[in-house]
């Protein structure tokens, strides 16, 4: 009961705390706490690796905000055909995507913390990374939920990003959640039986994991 009540708080208060940036900041990068469009999209280049050639393909977006993936994906995948279902804890930034992407075929957005169909690939881009000032036995619990969740919801493989470790000497924010790529790249190995491919040295202090089913041909 304790941990289903820490995993309930920990969504809770990150819904809220991206409700407020949204109110703040309105549908920019600013507003899903990153800094610029260029290494928001470099983000993406990176998760998108995972789809390796495939231009046909379902693509679940978890903690999709107000839906920035699909305007890189218009822009630089056009050539694609992609079912997508942007999943995220703020109800106003479900709203917001809803508005923002109304006429765009095959794509929709849902409200929760985990998609509701199983699709080829899942993607979530720095829901890992503000903690806040939640427990960090919580927020660890979270994670592996989350992930637990994204390989059930997905048939080839997912990928997720984190932040490194700060440089020795330097002052960390405790409101972010840091940790070396074997912590969680370990996980998805034993828990899952994927294969793991960590991508780092992209120019900011974070890795991506692609996670990829032993079938999965991507």
């Amino acid at each position: 009961m304790a941990a289903a009540e820490g995993l309930a708080r920990c969504r809770e208060i990150t819904g809220r705390y991206y409700t407020s940036r949204l109110e703040a900041h309105g549908p920019t990068p600013l507003g899903v706490d990153w800094s610029c469009v260029p290494t928001q999209e470099l983000r993406f280049v990176q998760l998108l690796k995972l789809r390796g050639a495939k231009r046909r393909f379902s693509l679940n977006d978890l903690g999709c905000g107000y839906g920035a993936l699909l305007a890189y994906l218009d822009r630089r995948h056009g050539n694609c055909t992609i079912d997508y279902l942007g999943v995220d804890l703020s109800i106003a930034m479900i709203a917001e995507a809803r508005k923002l992407w109304a006429q765009r075929p095959a794509t929709r957005f849902e409200f929760g913390h985990a998609s509701s169909r199983e699709a080829d690939f899942s993607l979530a881009s720095g829901i890992f990374n503000v903690r806040l000032d939640l427990p960090p036995g919580d927020w660890t619990g979270l994670i592996a939920a989350t992930l637990n969740g994204l390989h059930a919801t997905s048939r080839l493989g997912f990928a997720v990003n984190f932040l490194e470790p700060a440089p020795a000497g330097s002052t960390a924010r405790p409101e972010l959640y840091r940790t070396p790529s074997p912590t969680w790249a370990k996980y998805c190995e034993q828990r899952f039986g994927s294969r793991v491919d960590v991508i780092s040295g992209y120019g900011m202090r974070e890795y991506t994991l692609l996670v990829r089913r032993p079938s999965g041909n991507t």
